[in-house]
C-alpha cells in the first residue's frame, strides 16, 4: 500500500526557491553570490533612505547605495546568463567573473564606507583618505570596464546557430560598454573647479555628474537626475542597460509567435540592428544633450528635432523589413493557390 506524504504550499514554495537558486548558482556562482548580496544590501539601504535623516549633496544619505546596488544586483545576474553563452574559454570565463566581482566589491564598500562617514564618494578630493577612496573606485571600475569588452569579444568569436539572437547579445555588450564608457566623461573638472585650482587652492571635489551647475541641485525623484542642467548620468544609464534590453528583444525574436512567425532570419536580424542602431543613437542624442548644459526634461528644439530624425529613420527601416515580410508572404500565398489548382 502506498503512502503519500502531502505538502504545504510553503514547502513547495521553498522547494521552487532553492530550484531556481541551484539553476542560476550553476550559470556562475561568483556572479550570482553577488546578484543575491546586492539585492539584500538594496533592502538594507532602502530602509536607510527612512531611517537616517542625514542629507548627502542634496539627497538623502542612503540614495546613492541604493542606487548602485540594485544596478550591480541586475548586472551581475545579467553577465552570469551571457557568460553562460560562451564556449571554450573556461578560464576567461572564470577571469571575467572572478575581476568582476572583486572590482565591484570594492566599489560599493567604497560607496557605503562614504556614506557611513558622512560624505560623498565620488569626486572627492577633499582629504587624501577621501582622494585615495575616489583613486580606487576610479581603478577598479576600470576593470569591471575591461572586463566587459573582454565578453563582448568572446561572443562575437562565438558561434551560434540563430544569428539575430546571437548579435542581440553581442550589440547589447558593445553598446553597454560605450555606456560605461560615459563615465569618463564626467572625471575632468569642470570650469568652477579649474577656476579654483588656478586660484591656488586645491578644490574638494574634482569631476561632476552635472554640465552648467555643481552636482546637488534640483532632480528627479530617487535618479536624481538634474531638472535644471545637462546630466550625463542619464546617457550612462541608458546605454548600461543595452545589456539587457536588446538580449530581451533577440529572445522574443526567437519565438516567432503570433506576427513574428513570418520572420525569417534575415529579417530578424535587420530588425536586431534597427534597434541596436536605434538604442547607440538614443544614448548618444541624450548625452550630447548633457554636455551642452540641458536637463533631460526640458529639450530644446535642436534636441526634438534630433530625436524626430531618429524616430523617423528607425520607423523607415521598420517599415521596410514589414514590407519586405509582407510581400514574400503574399508571393508565398499565391504559388501555394496555384500549385492548388494544378493539383485539382
Amino acid at each position: 500500500m502506498k503512502s503519500f506524504v502531502e505538502t504545504t504550499p510553503t514547502q513547495n514554495a521553498a522547494t521552487t526557491v532553492r530550484s531556481l537558486l541551484d539553476r542560476v548558482l550553476a550559470l556562475n556562482r561568483p556572479l550570482t553570490i553577488l546578484g543575491a548580496v546586492m539585492a539584500v544590501t538594496f533592502l538594507a539601504t532602502v530602509i536607510g533612505i527612512f531611517a537616517d535623516p542625514r542629507v548627502i549633496t542634496g539627497v538623502p544619505a542612503w540614495i546613492k547605495p541604493a542606487k548602485f546596488a540594485i544596478s550591480i544586483s541586475v548586472y551581475a545576474f545579467t553577465l552570469a546568463w551571457l557568460l553562460g553563452f560562451v564556449e571554450g574559454h573556461s578560464r576567461l570565463v572564470r577571469l571575467i567573473a572572478n575581476v568582476t566581482v572583486a572590482s565591484i566589491a570594492v566599489e560599493i564598500i567604497a560607496i557605503v564606507t562614504q556614506v557611513v562617514r558622512g560624505t560623498t564618494s565620488h569626486f572627492n578630493v577633499s582629504t587624501p583618505f577621501n582622494y585615495l577612496v575616489w583613486m580606487s573606485m576610479g581603478g577598479f571600475i576600470v576593470l569591471v570596464w575591461v572586463m566587459n569588452l573582454l565578453l563582448a569579444v568572446l561572443l562575437i568569436r562565438q558561434r551560434m546557430t540563430d544569428r539575430a539572437f546571437a548579435w542581440s547579445l553581442r550589440l547589447g555588450v558593445l553598446i553597454s560598454f560605450l555606456g560605461m564608457a560615459v563615465a569618463f566623461l564626467m572625471v575632468p573638472p569642470t570650469s568652477q573647479q579649474l577656476a579654483v585650482i588656478a586660484g591656488g587652492h586645491g578644490p574638494r571635489i574634482m569631476g561632476a555628474h552635472t554640465v552648467g551647475v555643481a552636482d546637488g541641485g534640483p532632480g528627479l525623484p530617487f535618479l536624481g537626475w538634474s531638472t535644471v542642467a545637462g546630466d550625463l548620468r542619464v546617457g550612462h544609464f541608458i546605454g548600461l542597460h543595452a545589456l539587457q534590453v536588446l538580449p530581451f528583444l533577440g529572445w522574443l525574436l526567437t519565438r516567432r509567435r503570433g506576427v513574428l512567425v513570418f520572420l525569417f532570419a534575415v529579417d530578424g536580424l535587420a530588425l536586431v540592428w534597427t534597434a541596436g542602431l536605434a538604442y547607440l543613437g538614443l544614448v548618444a542624442l541624450v548625452v550630447w544633450q548633457a554636455m551642452r548644459g540641458q536637463s533631460v526634461i526640458h529639450p530644446d528644439a535642436a534636441t526634438i528635432a534630433a530625436a524626430a530624425a531618429l524616430v523617423i529613420g528607425v520607423a523607415a527601416s521598420i517599415a521596410i523589413v514589414v514590407a519586405r515580410i509582407w510581400t514574400r508572404n503574399r508571393k508565398g500565398r499565391v504559388l501555394a493557390s496555384a500549385v492548388r489548382i494544378l493539383a485539382d
